[in-house]
């Protein structure tokens, strides 16, 4: 299995090579935002398995795709492959690069931006659109242990799923580089309505979640943390209020040029050979929802 794997990413590499040698082609696809955009049709890579982002699979828990989108971001960041896309702005300011080391990084993803599944056999980058329909960028913002706590505190709020939470439980995140649990048995104690429709809330205290280690560290609420997600959490979507608050108080916080669908496939291509293979057959175990 593992070697026809192997053998399938290399003939794939050699298709992508030829492909680009003979010049890009595209198909058309119209974001989520009415916008009309051009695909590299030309871009194809290969799934063991399924992987779940439709049905609302990723509000409800931890998917193997919440685990393959979330790599891929902490990739970007720790390999220094974002170094190349920090604004003009940001790097005249000596802003050019993650300003923690590599064991204070995570990513972060909300479940409400995997909108559809990968199906197994050959996918494309509109597989990609269809999953991420909307014109993300890779967002960089730091935090507080205190403050990511809260962060993950806040976005899982309307757990557990069910038919009436289904629409909060967008908030829920993703995650790579660290390992959280969600005891739902405890209430989520409401604060102060963050959205004007009273979907999401501030928590007016913690206690539901609990992180248990940050790369393989003990989790530390006074240190200095490098959150890679999407400028729409550094926008304070959704439930993102922390997000916000944080990335105004950290001037270093800030969303690169980078496109988040772009990401994805440069990780899928540069660190997984074109293959998804064995290490995403199932969840990893980074989170656990009691």
């Amino acid at each position: 299995m593992r070697v026809a794997k192997k053998l399938l990413s290399l003939a794939l590499a050699f298709t992508l090579l030829c492909g680009l040698a003979a010049g890009a082609s595209a198909v058309t696809f119209t974001d989520a935002h009415g916008n009309v955009i051009e695909l590299d049709d030309s871009l194809e890579a290969y799934s063991g398995f399924d992987l779940l982002g439709a049905s609302d699979a990723a509000r409800k828990g931890e998917t193997n795709l919440g685990d393959l989108w979330t790599d891929a971001l902490l990739w970007f960041a720790v390999s220094g492959r974002i170094n190349d896309y920090f604004e003009e702005d940001d790097i005249s300011a000596g802003n050019n690069s993650i300003a923690v080391d590599a064991a204070h990084i995570v990513a972060l993803w909300n479940g409400g931006n995997l909108r559809a599944d990968v199906k197994e056999g050959r996918f494309g980058a509109e597989q990609l659109a269809e999953v991420l329909p909307y014109p993300n960028k890779v967002a960089v913002v730091y935090m507080t242990g205190s403050q990511l706590l809260e962060a993950l505190e806040a976005a899982s709020q309307a757990l557990p799923y069910t038919e009436d939470t289904a629409a909060a439980c967008a908030s829920f995140m993703q995650a790579a580089g660290l390992r959280y649990t969600v005891d739902t048995e405890k209430p989520y104690d409401q604060g102060d309505a963050y959205d004007s429709k009273g979907i999401w809330f501030k928590a007016a205290s913690l206690g539901r979640v609990t992180v248990q280690e940050v790369n393989g560290e003990p989790f530390d609420p006074g240190a200095a943390y490098a959150v890679i997600t999407s400028n729409a959490n550094f926008n304070g979507m959704d439930s993102s209020y922390m997000f916000k608050a944080a990335a105004e108080e950290n001037e270093k916080s800030t969303i690169t040029t980078a496109v988040v669908r772009d990401v994805i496939w440069l990780y899928i291509a540069e660190e997984l050979n074109n293959v998804i293979g064995d290490a995403y057959a199932d969840i990893q175990g980074r989170i656990t929802v009691k």
